[in-house]
């Protein structure tokens, strides 16, 4: 930014945060710096950065100028030390996760997951020696018992995906400070509205392709760092002791004080995006940050509308129930009102009379609404979770993740609300028993 010093508010740090235009050219716009690798001044240059003692960039795997101001721009935004950039959502969850688990060890789970967060967790996970331990995450007499030497991290999304079960970050902090144990929160349906560490979170991690892209034209996933949590006191070895892959060096102490960034984010970044190549390209960083100048005015739409649709879908005949966080249960509006003042997103769940059968008639029957597995576009979007998203969950596990067989999720777009609720319309008089 060009006045370093200034603190600005987070919608100006959507536009300006990481970047300063001298820097590039003169270039207002971040460049897109689609190249592989970066050349070295000198020999004692090169060594120099693949020490990790002066900032710089070696190879895109790694780290890359335009996807620097993208890392930037989000860890000023959430009011967090430092960020790294992922190809996905989920290559950005294995990794926080990864960064400090190895066989053996354990972490617990919010059982209100997305499909695939689920799957890594249960399967993929375990495959590694690593074991999952799922729970209602605000159920807190469930969580404690489960907390043991081996727990290292403790996963939950802000808002469920898809039962959109609102988690009580404060209350579960609360829980973990005793244990040194780190709470990490997926606030992919809630960028912006919400800043999970204002209330305690250590880390956040985004499916970037959500509502930062904004358009379901790019991929990426995100990390960021409160900063605040303290890795050094015995848990977290492959932070807090000598790391024999980088001759001896100590995660916690060697990033302790190193600016926009914590020893845990170099950590995913040094091992996780260099060992396992999980890296977002160049242009797609460009895409995010292009969402990212317009998310708060997004928000605000998707917002909007999403209320007026939850009007209309609870007094249509066809609709059995309807879920939208702030709207339902007494413990959600409660934590709806504490956590979310400017509204809960603009995902909502409701159910279709007539079940499975009636739910894919009304998929079928949708033509403004596309019917494709995403969330946070400007266009709105419909899927069946039942039959899709959590489709390998056993029936089971898909109640516990709050998926019914009549179950349709609605990311509301920034459409006209009236165009979006007459295709709604017109689909719902096709089910159970319409033309």
């Amino acid at each position: 930014m060009t006045e370093k010093k200034k603190k600005y508010n987070r919608e100006t740090i959507l536009l300006h945060a990481g970047y300063d235009p001298r820097d590039a050219f003169g270039a207002q716009a971040v460049p897109i710096i689609q190249s592989t690798s970066f050349r070295f001044k000198n020999s004692d240059h090169a060594t120099s950065l693949f020490e990790s003692n002066e900032a710089g960039n070696i190879y895109t795997r790694i780290s890359n100028p335009t996807t620097d101001v993208l890392e930037k721009r989000i860890a000023e935004l959430e009011g967090g030390k430092g960020a790294v950039a992922f190809a996905s959502g989920l290559a950005a969850i294995s990794s926080s996760i990864l960064s400090i688990a190895k066989a053996g060890d354990e972490i617990i789970s919010s059982q209100s997951l997305y499909g695939g967060t689920h799957n890594l967790f249960r399967y993929t996970f375990k495959k590694f020696g690593i074991t999952t331990h799922f729970v209602p995450i605000n159920e807190f007499e469930k969580i404690k018992p489960l907390i043991n030497e081996k727990t290292r991290a403790v996963f939950t999304e802000s808002i469920g995906n898809p039962s959109l079960t609102i988690s009580d970050i404060e209350g579960l902090k609360d829980i973990l400070k005793k244990y040194n144990i780190p709470l990490i929160v997926d606030n992919t349906f809630s960028p912006y509205i919400f800043q999970p560490f204002h209330f305690g979170a250590d880390i956040v991690v985004y499916s970037a392709t959500k509502y930062i892209g904004g358009h379901g034209n790019s991929m990426g996933g995100l990390v960021v760092d409160s900063g605040k949590f303290d890795w050094s006191k015995g848990k977290y070895p492959d932070i807090s002791e000598p790391d024999p892959e980088f001759h001896g060096m100590i995660f916690s102490e060697k990033f302790k004080n190193v600016s926009a960034s914590t020893p845990y984010i170099m950590k995913a970044r040094l091992t996780m995006l260099r060992d396992l190549g999980g890296s977002i390209s160049p242009f797609n960083s460009f895409l995010l940050l292009q969402g990212l100048e317009t998310l708060h005015v997004r928000m605000r739409e998707h917002i909007k509308n999403a209320k007026k649709i939850t009007v209309f879908l609870k007094e249509h005949p066809k609709v059995s129930w309807v879920n939208f966080p702030g709207s339902g249960s007494k413990e959600n509006d409660i934590l709806a009102n504490k956590y979310f003042p400017k509204g809960t997103g603009a995902v909502i769940g409701f159910g279709i009379k007539g079940g499975k059968e009636s739910g894919k008639k009304f998929i079928d029957s949708l033509g403004l609404i596309a019917h494709l597995a995403n969330i946070g576009d400007t266009r709105t979007l419909a899927i069946h979770p039942a039959s899709t998203t959590h489709r390998r969950l056993t029936a089971k596990e898909r109640l516990e993740a709050g998926v019914t067989e009549d179950f349709i999720r609605l990311s509301v777009g920034i459409e006209n609300p009236d165009d979006i609720i007459s295709d709604l319309d017109q689909a719902l008089k096709k089910v159970n028993g319409g033309e």
